[in-house]
């Protein structure tokens, strides 16, 4: 996508007549303009020339995006606008309250005045049409531009407010040359035209400054990037911009001070605080190894780094490009406000010209008659409806920033609150993806240690995941391995090596027992351990098994807590995985997910999803390699990613943070801001369906109301403000907040059974070993009522973790099928 800067544009009807002019230029496949930050994006093989001179001949400026340094990139989102308009309300202001002190302090409350003036009611009169004069000339941007509009047949805004004011000043004008000939006073409308451009300047302002507002979280992504770095060149200390460093260069981090760019630890330690680009608020602890990125802080400690990305590359640089890019899409729902809005002007002049016609015909004089049209022009807001979307995208899209959620474009902002269905990967999302040994069973005449020892020297020569789970578990323990020789990696799941003269294996059950004797206890052990979801590992020495170690993926520390939130704010939780049945069963019942597909292929994961998206609006949440298919089959696709890698191609959302804690952030922030969304473009719409026929005297007969052209434009400089304010609300979303929302299309009911837990304590007489409690669990786990069975028997219980009410006799009959005894339920 092409980025263009575009000048000129005043509110939505400017920008939807931009829009209008560069999807006609031949080879444009599509064009985004955002009114709220004066930019357009642009895709398809159309040249820059073309399209921005479509965007001159519509009336606008326009210059393709200037391409600076990432240090540097913060000057782009300077207010440059609201100093200016600062300027021109005082200018305005200045002239306005003498004006004003005439019009209606001398002629409603006889305010004195000097003789000269008001001795003569042309003095007073001329004297207001050059101060109005004054006053439309300190705000000629407003006829430039609305008159510009109206000559390129794409009238906005600005052309209301002109022809609003200008009606009011040319109708005084000619009753001020009437009253030369008659020598009365007329009714005079130079304080309307003034004070109309003045009011609706107020409004610009209060625009323009919470405007400002809506980029603050990026304005503060930007400013954590330093400027300098000092580097190690020729063995000594050097301070050089960070533009100047290349990949692979050395570059050290003192305490206190701002990692520059991205690199890895080659020396020293530190903390880190890491908040501003991950949204963790613990400092992570690094070491030898550890990878830094720019814009994090070094809270203490001395570090040497390594090079690794600089400039446009790193994840700070990638962070504020994703966020950037975000607030130049549009959100679907934006549709209905371009739509209204390209009609929009081009109505309210048709309004305020039947509004003249119909009041002039009715008997009543042209003064009151224009009055009434001025009203209408003048408090018909189209920049209300413009900014309604894009205002709540942006600070939504920064919210998500600052939380470590980057959503891609404004659509995934939108359409990750409507999911009904996320699934989860499991490997690296759901668990760590780090094997770690959890049980070690040794046989009776074998102590842990030498289990262990021999277990490490077997596994030292293997590259097998496994194996390196159980040398890091040796070495944690300090033990040293024995010599080994003739190691061989075997068909079957197994691996052999020669340990103190002895033949010794490794490997599965079922390569195992083909080289030993396994006693049933053991062989009982081992079910036990697959499963629980483990894999165990048996060793022989000689032909005797001498122990078993299981071996397992541990599931994160937070899974469990977020798949429990997802199923509180009403969502159905799915995991996918390429394990066993056995393993990814045990998962799921760990962490709560409610289905499980296992032994699915990368390729399948796409058909699995297809499938779920008959049923509603799907999430996949992934790592972005093997589950891109998945990924980009899903309405939305979440990817789990390191800071580094946040550049997932197939993802609509990446999460810096890898916690899926950030799944439900992700879709609570967006159900905030689509809530926004509607609530902006429901003022915006109520405020010109009520505002227009107002000031157009639909309510005279009935009400006795009448609305003014000053308080008109009053209304209208208030409008967009409004409507920017409600959105700035979204910088109030707490991330870690606790209290759980209620998903927007499910019922009470639906919500109660989703987040209501029971437990039932199962007392049963009769289990002697793991392997009664494993016969009990499976069954017991078998009633889809049952999400967990926690079984002890050394306690006589079954602990039942329930998502709906299950008959006690069915327990009662499950208990007895397997020949125990029941007891009872507490």
């Amino acid at each position: 996508m092409t980025q263009f800067d575009v000048s000129g544009m005043s509110c939505a009807a400017c920008s939807a007549g931009v829009e209008k002019a560069v999807s006609a230029v031949s080879g444009v496949d599509s064009c985004a303009v955002s009114l709220l930050t004066n930019s357009m994006g642009v895709e398809g093989s159309a040249s820059a020339e073309e399209i921005i001179r479509a965007v001159e001949n519509a009336g606008y400026g326009a210059a393709l995006k200037n391409e600076k340094k990432e240090n540097n990139k913060s000057d782009d989102l300077k207010d440059g606008e609201t100093p200016k308009i600062l300027k021109r309300l005082i200018a305005s202001v200045v002239f306005l309250l003498p004006l004003m002190y005439i019009s209606m302090g001398h002629m409603m409350w006889d305010f004195p005045l000097p003789s000269f003036l008001a001795k003569s009611h042309i003095a007073m009169g001329l004297a207001q049409m050059i101060l109005s004069a004054i006053v439309m000339v300190i705000n000629q941007k407003f006829f430039i531009s609305g008159f510009k509009g109206v000559i390129h047949r794409a009238p906005n805004m600005d052309t209301l407010v002109a022809l609003g004011s200008g009606a009011s000043f040319i109708y005084s004008v000619a009753v001020l040359f009437k009253m030369t000939a008659s020598g009365e006073m007329g009714d005079l409308y130079f304080e309307s035209a003034a004070m109309i451009l003045t009011l609706i300047t107020v409004g610009k302002l209060l625009e323009a400054k919470s405007k400002g507002k809506t980029t603050n979280a990026l304005k503060a992504l930007m400013k954590l990037a330093p400027k300098t770095a000092t580097v190690i060149r020729n063995g000594e200390e050097k301070t050089v911009s960070v533009d100047e460093i290349q990949v692979g260069e050395i570059f050290i981090v003192k305490s206190g001070d701002n990692v520059p760019i991205d690199g890895v630890i080659t020396e020293g330690e530190c903390s880190v605080d890491e908040a501003a680009l991950t949204g963790e608020s613990i400092p992570a602890d690094k070491e030898i190894g550890s990878a830094v990125y720019a814009g994090t802080t070094n809270l203490n400690g001395y570090i040497i780094c390594k090079a690794t990305k600089t400039g446009e590359n790193t994840a700070l640089a990638q962070i504020i490009k994703t966020v950037e890019e975000a607030s130049a899409t549009k959100a679907p729902i934006a549709k209905i406000a371009d739509r209204v809005s390209a009609v929009f002007v081009p109505v309210v002049i048709a309004i305020a010209a039947i509004t003249l016609a119909v009041w002039l015909l009715t008997g009543h004089p042209l003064s009151y008659a224009l009055a009434r049209a001025v009203s209408v022009l003048v408090i018909s807001c189209p920049c209300a409806l413009g900014l309604a979307t894009p205002v709540a995208v942006m600070v939504g899209s920064g919210v998500g920033a600052k939380n470590g959620i980057l959503f891609k474009n404004a659509a995934a902002l939108e359409e990750t609150g409507r999911i009904k269905t996320v699934c989860l990967d499991k490997t690296g999302t759901v668990t760590k993806g780090e094997p770690k040994v959890c049980d070690v069973i040794s046989c009776s005449e074998i102590s842990e240690e030498n289990l262990l020892k021999l277990a490490h020297s077997l596994e030292i020569k293997s590259s097998h995941p496994l194996a390196g789970a159980v040398n890091e578990y040796a070495a944690e323990k300090g033990i040293e391995p024995f010599e080994s020789g003739e190691f061989k990696t075997l068909a079957g799941s197994g691996i052999s090596a020669v340990i103190n003269e002895k033949e010794c294996f490794a490997g599965s059950l079922k390569f195992i027992t083909e080289k030993a004797e396994i006693s049933d206890e053991m062989q009982s052990e081992a079910q036990r351990l697959s499963e629980s979801g483990k894999t165990p590992l048996l060793f022989t020495v000689e032909n005797q098994l001498i122990g078993i170690i299981a071996v397992a993926d541990s599931v994160k520390e937070d899974s469990a807590e977020a798949i429990s939130e997802l199923k509180k704010i009403g969502l159905r939780v799915v995991m996918l995985t390429g394990d066993n049945k056995n393993t990814a069963r045990a998962i799921a019942d760990e962490v709560g997910a409610q289905e499980v597909f296992s032994e699915v292929l990368p390729k399948d994961k796409e058909e699995i999803i297809r499938k779920l998206q008959a049923e509603g609006k799907t999430a996949m949440v992934g790592d972005g390699i093997n589950d891109a298919p998945a990924l980009t089959r899903a309405d939305i696709g979440i990817a789990i990613g390191a800071g580094s890698d946040i550049a997932l191609d197939s993802a609509d959302i990446v999460l810096v943070n890898s916690s899926l804690k950030d799944v439900v952030t992700a879709i609570k922030l967006s159900r905030k801001t689509l809530k926004n969304i509607y609530e902006n473009l429901f003022w915006a719409f109520i405020y010109n369906i009520i505002g227009i026929p107002l000031a157009a005297g639909a309510f005279i007969a009935l009400t006795g109301w009448e609305m003014s052209p000053m308080l008109g434009a009053a209304a209208m400089s208030l409008s967009s403000f409004c409507v920017v304010s409600n959105a700035l609300r979204l910088n109030l979303f707490k991330a870690d907040k606790t209290k759980t929302e209620v998903s927007i299309d499910k019922t009470e009911e639906i919500h109660k059974e989703e987040s209501e837990t029971m437990t039932k304590t199962v007392k049963i007489e009769g289990m002697m070993c793991p392997h009664c409690e494993a016969a009990v669990r499976k069954a017991l786990e078998a009633f889809s009522e049952v999400e967990k069975a926690e079984v002890s028997h050394e306690k006589g219980e079954a602990v039942l973790t329930l998502s709906a009410p299950l008959d006690d006799e069915k327990i009662k009959a499950a208990v007895e099928e397997l020949e125990y005894k029941f007891i009872g339920i507490e």
